[in-house]
């Protein structure tokens, strides 16, 4: 069982604020989305075989923000809950625990897009959302313990991260695990925002 290891930890002072903790993620979630060139990472996406329900590229970037923001907001929520005076030592200890479980997941979670995109290792990227997902849901668990509400908004980001897994999963397989020199200039003519698998 993860305890509350300090030195891989978010700062108390992020948790505490509910700027800082809500925005956090999102500035975070942003930058890395910016730094492995969104044009390039569409075209990627748009040239690969894709598995079935796979939603359009501009579908990602408000989802994630969303999901970023009730991350950030269960995190508030549970440290704001768990770290009260009022609250027992069990609550405290799970809320210290939680944000350790918390950093170890948005780790897991920005070093999935470089995975993918730019070293172009499908087998590796879904190793570490397959990671993702069972951190998040501990941590929906512990945080749940703490305060329900906590708990039950991670549950969207819990929900995506599944479909995510199927996503990643899919898209390696139906590609024989290999990305390299998948990129295509624009998605193909006439098509709009189609992948190269679909049919007119």
């Amino acid at each position: 069982m993860t305890t509350f290891i300090p030195s891989i930890t978010l700062p108390a002072a992020v948790f505490s604020n509910p700027a800082a903790a809500i925005l956090l993620p999102i500035a975070l979630g942003t930058a890395v989305g910016f730094s492995v060139r969104p044009k390039e990472t569409q075209n990627t996406y748009m040239a690969l075989k894709q598995p079935p329900y796979r939603p359009p590229p501009y579908v990602f970037g408000p989802a994630w923000t969303v999901l970023y923001g009730l991350m950030g907001f269960a995190a508030y929520r549970a440290y704001d809950t768990g770290m009260s005076p009022f609250a027992s030592t069990e609550k405290h200890l799970l809320t210290k625990q939680g944000a350790t479980l918390y950093t170890i997941q948005l780790g897991l979670n920005l070093i999935w897009m470089p995975l993918f995109f730019v070293a172009k290792r499908p087998i590796e990227a879904t190793v570490d959302i397959v990671a993702l997902t069972g951190v998040t849901g501990y941590l929906a668990y512990v945080w749940g313990q703490v305060d329900p509400v906590a708990g039950w908004a991670l549950a969207p980001y819990l929900g995506w991260l599944g479909f995510a897994t199927y996503l990643s999963a899919g898209v390696g397989y139906l590609n024989d695990w290999n990305l390299a020199d998948k990129e295509v200039n624009a998605s193909p003519a006439g098509k709009g925002t189609k992948y190269v698998d679909e049919k007119e």
